[in-house]
């Protein structure tokens, strides 16, 4: 059964796009049936991957005006893509009985074909990312080593708890991991060093470095690993991969 894991934080600028994407993309390197979800209005993963105002992606899916269906990106990584319409979405389905099931119902056999099923969550905290909370059995965290976001967290952390008490106790963060990290900067250490004490070994020890690649790849449409493979971002994403595979089969 395929593992669907969301990628949040309402915290806009950290890189969750870039790392749902990459992590994505080096899973499938590795051999994982993947399968990547645009769950953001903004749709900037499927732009990343070189799809402009696809036809149908998730909300058509989510309103059953289609059935589910995926893109074929490279081997192994699939996209089920964001269109125009789900910015009104949250409005649209807002009177569905259910409402927070939406996706975890439509997902239901979808991920059995797939090892792992990311979701790329909007920047927001409304019903979109319900859906994705209830729908996933894990959270990955990607955060700034910045001041800011460690007071940020608190209130993603208290969704996570509601939505495990009312309508998803499978629910863990299982994954926090830094971007755009800077070694020489005493606060990125010093945000390092807190989040490994207040969640322990739920933060991976890969740090994402700022690299000029990761920003350059969306505008070539692929992933780091296809951009530009000898890149520091590449090698950190790499070995964040390892992490993931390392976890899962222990």
């Amino acid at each position: 059964m395929g593992k669907v894991i969301a990628i949040s934080n309402h915290k806009g600028g950290v890189g969750k796009t870039t790392s749902a994407i990459n992590i994505g993309a080096g899973l499938a390197l590795k051999g994982k049936k993947v399968l990547l979800i645009d769950l953001d209005p903004q749709a900037n993963m499927t732009q990343s991957l070189g799809l402009n105002e696809p036809d149908t992606g998730i909300y058509e899916y989510l309103k059953g005006e289609q059935s589910i269906s995926s893109v074929k990106i490279q081997k192994n990584l699939f996209l089920i893509p964001s269109t125009s319409g789900l910015g009104g979405a949250e409005l649209e389905l807002a009177s569905e009985a259910g409402r927070e099931f939406i996706l975890k119902e439509l997902l239901e056999e979808e991920k059995e074909k797939y090892d792992y099923v990311f979701i790329d969550c909007p920047p927001s905290l409304g019903l979109l990312t319900i859906n994705a909370f209830t729908a996933a059995q894990e959270i990955y965290i990607p955060m700034q080593a910045q001041f800011l976001a460690l007071q940020g967290i608190g209130k993603l952390l208290g969704l996570v708890d509601k939505i495990k008490k009312r309508l998803n106790p499978q629910l863990e963060i299982t994954g926090i991991f830094i971007t755009q990290f800077d070694r020489r900067k005493v606060l990125n250490r010093y945000v390092m060093d807190t989040l490994e004490s207040h969640f322990g070994d739920k933060v991976f020890a890969t740090r994402i470095r700022n690299n000029v690649a990761l920003a350059e790849a969306p505008n070539e449409g692929c992933d780091i690993f296809s951009y530009q493979k000898s890149s520091n971002g590449a090698f950190d994403y790499g070995q964040l991969v390892k992490e993931i595979i390392k976890r899962n089969a222990s």
